[in-house]
């Protein structure tokens, strides 16, 4: 088995002396694919920012046994300042800083690769366009290619169907599968449902963390997990299977 690219080993997390994490251990191995459940206020967030060094834990250790991997980032869209003065194509670009890149030293290179990011993310034209003017898919699709530029070896996503079109969605998905083959990616999102389809395995985080090595879930599992999430059932009509009424 290769070596993982980020390994964490009893972390605690806390706000203002307020525990949110507890003891979690994780290992991410190159082309994971791990979906991240749990409730709101359980920790996802919190875990990856510890991930990608925003955070730092408050106890126990995050270690990169390769070496420090390149890490690409899409945070939820709600936390972002939409009025910042910045085009779509200078968002992308500002993916490159973690390698030492900024404004002064971007080639013609670096630019024709971000142009060539915006036009496979759906947003042809748009380059010199205000991210304030955008819609909410329009600007998750400009940070999922200010998150890839870089050529990371693992991509974190913070709820990336959250304000994305319809249309979007289901390319999201299909490009996340693309990525897969060339990175590890852990995603984070309330649509069990959906991303059971394409995830390898599982973790639900709520205060811990639990494992599950395979991208099925049953009734059973989450009761074990303490993960409070309704199971999806796909079929002619999509539906939300609930427990039984009392």
């Amino acid at each position: 088995m290769p070596e993982p690219l980020i390994s964490v080993r009893e972390v605690t997390a806390a706000y203002n002396g307020d525990p949110v994490l507890t003891d979690v251990d994780l290992d991410i191995f190159p082309n994971d694919f791990i979906g991240v459940i749990g409730p709101n206020g359980g920790g996802k967030t919190t875990l990856s920012k510890i991930l990608f060094g925003i955070l730092k834990p408050q106890k126990g250790k995050v270690s990169f046994p390769s070496g420090r991997p390149n890490i690409g980032y899409l945070p939820q869209v709600s936390r972002l300042d939409h009025s910042f003065p910045i085009t779509v194509l200078d968002v992308v670009l500002s993916g490159l800083s973690s390698k030492g890149t900024w404004w002064r030293s971007l080639t013609s290179g670096h630019k024709k690769k971000a142009l060539n990011l915006i036009t496979e993310n759906g947003l042809e034209g748009l380059a010199n366009r205000p991210v304030g003017t955008l819609s909410g898919g329009q600007l998750q699709r400009a940070l999922l290619a200010r998150a890839i530029i870089n050529d990371p070896q693992v991509l974190v996503l913070d709820e990336p169907n959250t304000f994305v079109d319809r249309n979007f969605e289901g390319e999201l998905y299909q490009l996340l599968g693309k990525l897969n083959e060339t990175m590890a990616i852990f995603l984070i999102s309330h649509d069990i449902g959906t991303i059971s389809s394409i995830v390898k395995t599982i973790a639900c985080v709520n205060g811990t963390l639990h494992y599950h090595p395979s991208n099925v879930l049953t009734d059973e599992v989450l009761k074990v997990y303490n993960c409070p999430i309704d199971l999806i059932a796909h079929g002619p009509v999509p539906h939300r299977v609930l427990k039984k009424h009392t």
